[in-house]
């Protein structure tokens, strides 16, 4: 098979969340534990950070990989979901995995161990470890999939566990309280393994340090210790608290004797999007009018991307949103400025919420359209915009991820 064939035939043969929603979870290790043997348990030959968190955890995966460059270490980054390439998930210092290693993984995968039956996730997750490993990475920065307690990815035990925050997301699944979605969070935390947390929430503290005093593992909130601020290439001011929970999380890395300076924080933090090729969060794609992808996609994150908006000077603003069928849609759309043009759509993956749903929920008093695509409504609001307009693409990762298709 060609490359385009085994990715094909990848999304086609194993359940995948991206399509299916809960469908395709698989928590637990019944399925995990099996794969990692077969190839040898790659994830017990290479160090790791691991990180959870309902959002942000994306941007500080990629904020410590960066770091972790500018200090010389061959650092790893697995992380999900990809906006333009299944291979951005898997990266060795920025650079996605070849095409011809994920072909070979996959058919061997394919002749010799198809009995396994894992998930997308889970063979995602194989899949990136046995790079690491063969690759001999010094490092390899692992985000979690979904919750922490039972993802596939909290088989390792990792140099320092790191929780950016907990929301409501997921709630079907991980629990529909802030304390049922903490513990699940939690989960990663392992014994006498240094635990960060970036903030400190009321409903939720309790629990991390319940966790980590049971499990002796020192914790600290990102948000009540002193450190340098330095600027970063990622803008939007909710970026701010990822800032200082991976600045915290590096303290915690030198006092466990990593090679990591002021200067190489500074230069992470300053290249990271050069470093690891993050996109979709605040990403400016043009001016006049100013065209700008978020991938805020819950309730908690539409709500930090608001107070962005707040401090963005334009004429008019024009809003090109979708949905994934599991998200609070009526909660989310509460959030948006009244005063805007709305561009309906949805995004192209199968869980995703229909624009014929969507037509029903939408309140009267707003100013939108419907679309089928996420290219209709782009163009349209493209067309529609004064060169002193804002222009938003978001809602949903796979919004993005439609428009970076269109983009480029």
């Amino acid at each position: 098979m060609t490359y385009e064939q085994t990715i094909s035939w990848l999304f086609d043969i194993v359940p995948s969340f991206q399509d299916q929603g809960a469908n395709a979870y698989n928590p637990g290790f019944e399925k995990i534990k099996p794969l990692l043997a077969a190839f040898g348990n790659p994830h017990e030959k290479i160090k790791t950070l691991h990180i959870a968190g309902t959002n942000g955890k994306g941007s500080t995966s990629h904020l410590l990989a960066s770091v972790l460059q500018e200090a010389g270490y061959k650092t790893g980054l697995y992380t999900s979901p990809h906006l333009a390439d299944f291979r951005e998930r898997i990266r060795i210092n920025g650079e996605m995995i070849a095409l011809e290693l994920v072909h070979e993984f996959l058919l061997d995968f394919k002749q010799n161990h198809l009995h396994l039956n894992p998930t997308f996730f889970e063979l995602t997750t194989l899949l990136a470890f046995w790079h690491f490993e063969k690759s001999n990475v010094d490092i390899a920065v692992i985000e979690t999939g979904l919750g922490g307690r039972l993802d596939a990815t909290n088989i390792i035990t990792p140099e320092v566990s790191i929780i950016t925050n907990v929301a409501l997301d997921h709630e079907s699944i991980l629990g529909d309280t802030l304390q049922q979605i903490a513990a699940e969070k939690a989960g990663i935390i392992k014994p006498k393994v240094p635990v960060v947390i970036g903030e400190t929430q009321e409903d939720t503290a309790p629990i991390f340090i319940q966790t980590a005093k049971k499990l002796q593992a020192p914790v600290r909130f990102a948000d009540q210790q002193p450190s340098n601020q330095h600027e970063s290439a990622l803008k939007g001011s909710y970026q701010r608290k990822n800032l200082q929970t991976a600045a915290i999380a590096v303290q915690v890395l030198r006092e466990k004797d990593w090679n990591i300076s002021e200067d190489h924080l500074r230069l992470g933090f300053e290249n990271v999007l050069k470093n690891t090729g993050l996109r979709g969060r605040w990403e400016v794609i043009s001016q006049q009018p100013k065209l700008v992808l978020d991938t805020a996609h819950n309730v908690a994150g539409v709500t930090e991307l608001m107070k962005q908006i707040k401090v963005e000077s334009f004429e008019n603003l024009h809003l090109v949103l979708g949905f994934a069928g599991d998200k609070n849609v009526i909660e989310m759309l509460n959030l948006y400025p009244k005063v805007a043009h709305f561009y309906f759509c949805q995004p192209s993956v199968k869980r995703r919420f229909p624009v014929d749903k969507l037509r029903e929920l939408v309140p009267n008093e707003l100013h939108y359209s419907i679309y089928e695509t996420v290219q209709e409504a782009l163009l349209a609001a493209q067309s529609a915009a004064g060169k002193g307009d804002l222009i938003l693409v978001g809602g949903s990762n796979f919004v993005v991820a439609d428009a970076i298709a269109v983009l480029g």
